[in-house]
């Protein structure tokens, strides 16, 4: 096994399962919260989308349920 390998050469491939392994929806959210993710992105490096899957993976993993206050206008 080498120390260190090269990859700046190498052509990107997408993975062919992830068709398999992934719904794709259409979604509405508030710009915040885009912006939100979006930051959080730029500070990973990983894409927003990811960042929000892997957040919703975990709601629904432990089980969340969101607590919805309606608030009135007189």
């Amino acid at each position: 096994m080498r120390k260190e390998y090269d990859f700046s050469k190498m052509k990107g491939e997408k993975n062919p399962y992830v068709k398999d392994l992934k719904t794709q929806i259409t979604i509405r959210l508030d710009k915040e919260t885009i912006e939100y993710f979006k930051e959080l992105a730029r500070n990973t490096g990983m894409s927003y989308q990811n960042l929000i899957n892997l957040y919703l993976r975990e709601c629904a993993e432990m089980k969340k349920v969101p607590i919805v206050q309606w608030s009135h206008h007189a």
